[in-house]
């Protein structure tokens, strides 16, 4: 079954939001322009690029099975924001100016903040792949900005789940936290761990601080060797978190080392070394190796297609892309209103990076998955939830 029938054939069983007053009329266009505003270039070119690898797979396969409203093809108008918040608000504006029925991008959340007013003054329905801050489908005032949506778990949610698997599944009590004081990512997730893990019964033992772009960790480990800690909970990027594994493993440091998915990346391991990246725990939006057929459907579509291994960020962009183009397909319209009514109204939507429904500040609920690292290796991949 192609992945067009499988997000469409949930179509029957996906709750509607209110009824129309009248038919919705479907768009005279030729083809139905989807906007995609994404870091192609700048320090997080790579996660931009990797989505839109997913969002050209998923537009290719929903082309390839008719389109969308009766046999409109679909066409991605992707433009490149530099990974610069000045030019994703600039492109934000040109995309709209250009009949865009849905936006989907950017992948960071400072670029994805810059655009998220825009398009929500302007109507137009917006999917974040990775914009993971817990206020970013939210206004100053913290109401729900109606327009904007994402298909990724927002930060909190991680660290809750980081400190469960922690305290449950790893038995531990007495934890060590490596931060990155630079980064709102890294202390706002250390800020969760710390309360969940204490409310589970753990004690922070010790909280030790880095600011990105160091390369010298000896003087925090010693410390944190020296300390009475079962744990080490590291909420920052794989670019330092991969090497403090390795500086910590070759110290001696055999403590089980958990993060987030800033870990998420095959240049861990590469900075680690694969022999260190053992005990290593960390929380991501998909495993590669799942073995639901959606999942393995999709690794084998996109390894035939661009002859790599699909990544997490690839997946994340194919779902915001499938999302938004089953919402196109609920709405039988193009109208932008009523793109986002079915947006809101997701239930039980089957994606690669899990089955969600959207909740009502527009995060997908859905489980997180703890990915568990032997020699550099998948070892163990686990659904887990906060609860």
């Amino acid at each position: 079954m192609s992945m067009k029938k499988i997000a469409l054939s949930l179509l029957a069983s996906t709750a509607l939001a209110g009824a129309f007053a009248q038919p919705a009329t479907v768009s005279a266009q030729d083809t139905i322009k989807i906007g995609a505003n994404y870091e192609l270039s700048g320090e997080a070119a790579s996660y931009g690029q990797q989505m839109v690898d997913g969002l050209n797979l998923a537009i290719e396969q929903i082309n390839a099975d008719g389109g969308l409203l009766d046999g409109q093809q679909v066409e991605a108008v992707v433009y490149d924001n530099l990974s610069d918040t000045t030019e994703t608000a600039s492109i934000a504006q040109r995309l709209i100016s250009e009949d865009v029925v849905g936006i989907v991008g950017p992948a960071l959340t400072g670029t994805s903040n810059a655009q998220k007013t825009i398009t929500n003054a302007e109507g137009v329905p917006t999917v974040s792949p990775s914009a993971s801050d817990d206020n970013y489908t939210l206004d100053d005032a913290g109401d729900v900005l109606e327009y904007v949506f994402r298909v990724c778990f927002y930060n909190s949610y991680q660290a809750n789940v980081g400190a469960k698997f922690a305290a449950e599944n790893l038995g531990t009590s007495k934890a060590a936290m490596i931060i990155d004081t630079a980064s709102d990512y890294s202390t706002g997730l250390a800020a969760t761990f710390a309360e969940e893990f204490t409310n589970r019964g753990g004690e922070i033992v010790t909280e030790q601080n880095f600011t990105a772009g160091e390369t010298d960790f000896s003087a925090i480990l010693t410390t944190i060797l020296s300390s009475d800690v079962d744990v080490i909970y590291i909420p920052s990027y794989y670019t330092e978190a991969g090497l403090i594994i390795k500086q910590a493993r070759e110290m001696g440091i055999e403590t089980p080392i958990v993060g987030a998915d800033g870990m998420s990346s095959e240049v861990l391991v590469e900075l680690a070394g694969a022999e260190n990246a053992t005990n290593v725990h960390y929380s991501d939006h998909f495993s590669a190796v799942s073995e639901e057929e959606i999942v393995q459907e999709f690794m084998a579509d996109f390894e035939e297609k661009y002859g790599t291994d699909a990544s997490t960020f690839n997946a994340l962009g194919y779902d915001a892309a499938m999302l938004l183009m089953d919402a196109i397909e609920r709405a039988e319209s193009t109208d932008r209103d009523a793109i986002t009514e079915q947006l809101a109204a997701t239930t039980d939507y089957e994606g690669v990076t899990g089955t969600f429904s959207m909740d009502e500040f527009h995060n997908p609920v859905k489980s997180a998955v703890m990915i568990s690292l032997e020699n550099g290796e998948i070892a163990n991949a686990e659904n887990v939830t906060p609860e």
